[in-house]
């Protein structure tokens, strides 16, 4: 289908390379591509349905998006309300998908939505959507506090008709073909994150051995210089996580306990790196002359997108058996 064949590292590779471009969204544009709206359709998709969305998407040729999240369920994916109601050959799609990265440039989407009645969890399915179809509705871009090169949007679905065979996989699996589909998203994002915060670490480094406060560099305060020493050290035990949990799954395993692990520490380093390394730059860090401040506004997403610190840590706590039934 014009890719290269390569397994989930080499994804991995790129998205650390990817963090050399000094801003968030960018990253978090292709990631959205290549490892968010794509992997359900690699995996379950007919070959009809792979030439005629994945094949374009692989080339470039199309943006893709991905429609989870609704303005009443972000994290909880089982209370999406939107429905797909099959009728002949036909899916009629009625609805909206809130927070949905690329929506306002998208040429198609992949669309999770109820297909039926019943338990959540069994409900759903996964619908590649061409975004040029009657009833579609992109409602606006979103203004964003970061990633704001990076377009997200809220979008409405009235009576939107799409053939029944734009079904990914099987009828009803869409909740569990989505879930699978997260653990790459996260390790992509995991991995989009690392170059930016050794590169505001070392940038910091080098701001705070130049700048004099009280006739030394503000680096030579051993508040300074230890802090910094702390968070390189943090750094280097997340990618050592990542590492082991991409090679686990390449090898096929499930690392759901460990990628949530991973996005979590990701998600609450990314905060503590941008917010220790402001406050070393003073007054500076507070404008939007310096990569810290983008950094520190374009990162707090870490903590929100793709599942939010709450979620992951129910999920690991669920993998642990300490989760609550209820």
């Amino acid at each position: 289908y014009g890719g290269m064949g390569l397994d989930f590292s080499y994804s991995i590779a790129v998205a650390e390379e990817l963090g050399n471009i000094r801003c968030g969204g960018i990253p978090m544009a292709i990631g959205v591509q290549a490892g968010m709206a794509t992997p359900a359709l690699t995996r379950f998709g007919s070959d009809e349905l792979k030439k005629q969305f994945l094949v374009p998407t692989i080339a470039g040729d199309f943006v893709a998006c991905l429609g989870i999240s609704e303005a009443g369920a972000g994290s909880d994916v089982a209370s999406i309300k939107t429905t797909a109601v099959r009728k002949g050959d036909e899916y009629v799609i009625n609805g909206g998908k809130m927070w949905t990265t690329s929506g306002c440039q998208a040429d198609w989407m992949c669309l999770l939505a109820n297909t039926s009645e019943g338990p959540p969890h069994r409900n759903k399915s996964l619908i590649c959507l061409p975004m040029n179809l009657p009833g579609i509705h992109v409602a606006k871009k979103i203004d964003k506090l970061g990633m704001r090169s990076s377009d997200t949007a809220q979008i409405f679905f009235e009576d939107v008709r799409v053939p029944s065979k734009n079904l990914i996989g099987e009828e009803g699996k869409g909740f569990t073909y989505q879930m699978l589909q997260f653990q790459e998203e996260r390790l992509w994002g995991v991995a989009a994150a690392l170059t930016p915060l050794e590169t505001i670490i070392q940038e910091t480094i080098d701001y705070t051995r130049q700048r004099k406060v009280f006739d030394r560099p503000v680096l030579h305060n051993q508040a300074v210089h230890f802090r910094l020493a702390e968070l390189a050290t943090e750094v280097e035990l997340l990618r050592s996580l990542l590492y082991r949990t991409v090679a686990l799954y390449v090898e096929g395993n499930d690392v759901t306990k460990f990628a949530s692990m991973a996005k979590l520490k990701a998600g609450r380093l990314a905060r503590e790196v941008t917010d220790s390394s402001l406050q070393f730059w003073g007054g500076m860090g507070f404008t939007s002359e310096v990569l810290v401040s983008r950094f520190y506004r374009d990162f707090r997403l870490m903590s929100i997108g793709g599942g939010t610190d709450e979620t992951m840590l129910s999920i690991i706590c669920k993998y642990m058996e300490t989760l609550p039934s209820k």
